[in-house]
């Protein structure tokens, strides 16, 4: 009995600890959340602009843990996971028309909450990152660097960087730096007379407009119609930029037309599905990959698969290596024109480009009866040198390889089955067969001022010429001969009357029925012979931008060849003589 009181004691301390211990299991039990972590953040563009829809996903970065959630962020741009065991996350944001985000190591710790911020980068951005030199480094003291417009077909561009800016990531020419919207063209003339594949000769009316989705996405609309009843044609082409227009962009393009031949001929169809990008293999080196199919007819079919492919490499900060496959002949719409860029004489950019997407079909052929398409290959290993702040050379060897080369000429004396007559110019195309070549060529472009530029071109490669009469069909007594060829051509703008002039002129030692290097031709934008080009602005009392323009190619009417065939006399012209020539208006 006298040890009552220290056993009663004992058990009411034994009571006591035991409800103590089992308040905090039963507080935890209660409340799981306890013992997990919170995760919550906003997703911003690169200005600051919440954005509403954005695929969030929190991933585990423990090894063998399999754990993931997926959110979407709200009109505030936020997002909030809950849940979540102690430990390190990686938390992935993607979202239309941006890089994806990826923020790694974020540590969840129990019974908190982890803010996070996520900044997305545009797509353009990331291309002006590739041109911009790294902020530790120093900035490159060259005014030119030789670029690849992979958009246009691999057209090369001058970047050009004004004395007297200390940006050093100047604009390069870029064919959406104009404001304009619209612009609608009043024109007659063709740009290749005597195929049936080209913009007719007769007078009509082009549009075209640039419809944007978002800040760089947009799609640019162009059309073509024609007034003639006799031979009426139309066409339309559709670009979609979803990064913009700037130099490297992707592109997508399709072009439809249809032209009857003449009022009692067939109907010409063609369509043209075009595709470029470009891929980053390192910080000095960009390969840009393109490709077009081409299906056209005129009673019958032909169709043509044409890739291309160039690897631009900096090999220092003068030295630039460029390794170029393509398809031949390069069209109207492959090649954008720097020159005109860099003396603002195409200041419409992608409204010009979109109009020139309608021509840039190749030739269509007939063959012993059948359609064939103008068909070749080029492979060219080019390197360029910067001589000055103002100055590029550009050394280059070349091998052509064609199937179906596109011959021009005037007469009728060929078998029906190997020609279509152009109505408008009375010239045709004709299948001149294959060709192989090799050739070099040696290229000087200089700014002298803000509003001349001068080129320069040598190239020496091989040409069809004509060996003498043939019992049998014409293409049966041509050749390839090896031609030199010198070219020079000056762009500039008059400054009172603010007239843009382009003047050209191409030599050939010797006849020759086909291009001597015609891909040179395409990417300096010189032709055969004496070449004429004006732009006039007009003040007109109303809105936009009115302009006045003529081109003109061999205007000297030279080159032309009488060739001796079985079925007679036939005259072939390596250049059409052609105007094309109306109004613009930009708006």
């Amino acid at each position: 009995m006298k040890h009552g009181p220290l056993l009663c004691f004992g058990v009411l301390l034994a009571t006591t600890l035991s409800v103590c211990a089992s308040v905090p299991l039963a507080f935890a039990q209660s409340n799981p959340k306890s013992t997990s972590g919170t995760i919550s953040g906003v997703v911003r563009d690169p200005s600051g602009i919440p954005q509403l829809g954005a695929s969030v996903e929190v991933l585990a970065e423990a090894p063998g843990v399999i754990l993931s959630q997926q959110l979407l962020t709200n009109t505030q741009g936020l997002f909030h996971a809950e849940s979540l065991p102690p430990g390190l996350y990686t938390v992935k944001v993607t979202l239309a028309g941006f890089l994806p985000t990826l923020q790694k190591h974020i540590q969840i710790s129990p019974s908190l909450t982890t803010v996070v911020g996520v900044q997305l980068e545009s797509l353009f951005a990331s291309i002006e990152q590739l041109r911009r030199p790294p902020a530790n480094g120093t900035v490159e003291p060259d005014d030119w660097k030789w670029v690849l417009r992979s958009s246009s077909g691999m057209r090369p561009v001058l970047q050009w960087h004004e004395e007297d800016t200390d940006d050093s990531t100047a604009v390069v020419a870029d064919m959406g730096g104009s404001k304009s919207v619209g612009q609608v063209v009043l024109t007659g003339g063709a740009r290749r007379p005597g195929s049936v594949a080209n913009i007719d000769g007769a007078p009509g009316t082009a549009f075209a407009y640039d419809q944007r989705l978002e800040r760089s996405n947009h799609v640019v609309f162009a059309g073509q119609v024609s007034y003639d009843d006799d031979a009426p044609a139309g066409g339309l082409a559709t670009l979609w930029l979803p990064m913009g227009a700037a130099v490297n962009a992707p592109m997508s393009t399709i072009v439809l037309r249809e032209a009857r031949i003449g009022p009692d001929g067939p109907t010409f169809r063609g369509v043209r599905l075009d595709q470029s990008g470009t891929v980053t293999l390192s910080d000095r080196s960009v390969l840009h990959v393109g490709g077009e199919y081409v299906l056209v007819g005129a009673g019958s079919s032909a169709w043509a698969l044409r890739p291309r492919l160039a690897l631009e490499t900096k090999l220092s900060s003068d030295w630039y290596l460029d390794a170029v496959y393509a398809a031949l002949p390069v069209g109207v719409g492959d090649v954008y024109n720097s020159i005109a860029e860099l003396t603002e004489s195409n200041p419409s950019g992608v409204l010009a480009t979109a109009l020139n997407e309608l021509d840039s079909f190749p030739a269509l052929l007939w063959h012993q009866g059948r359609a064939v398409l103008e068909n070749g290959r080029h492979e060219e290993l080019a390197a360029e040198r910067k001589l000055g702040p103002h100055s590029v050379l550009q050394v280059a060897a070349f091998h052509d390889d064609s199937s179906h080369v596109a011959l021009f000429g005037k007469g009728s004396a060929l078998p029906p089955a190997e020609y279509f007559q152009d109505f408008y110019s009375k010239g045709f195309a004709y299948d001149g067969g294959s060709s192989v070549s090799w050739g070099t060529r040696v290229a000087l472009r200089e700014r002298i001022t803000d509003d001349l530029e001068l080129t320069a071109i040598y190239a020496f490669s091989g040409a069809l010429v004509p060996v003498g009469a043939t019992d049998g069909v014409l293409r049966d007594s041509l050749r390839t001969a090896p031609r030199n060829s010198a070219a020079m051509q000056v762009t500039g703008k008059i400054p009172v009357t603010r007239t843009r002039l382009t003047a050209g002129y191409k030599w050939v030692n010797g006849l020759a029925l086909s291009h001597v290097d015609p891909y040179g031709e395409a990417i300096y934008d010189v032709n055969p012979f004496l070449q004429v080009g004006i732009h006039q602005p007009l003040p007109w009392p109303t809105f936009g931008r009115w302009e006045a323009n003529a081109e003109c190619d061999n205007l000297l009417a030279q080159g032309n060849v009488l060739v001796n065939t079985r079925d007679g006399q036939v005259l072939l012209v390596p250049a059409f003589r052609s105007f094309r020539g109306g109004l613009s208006l930009q708006f």
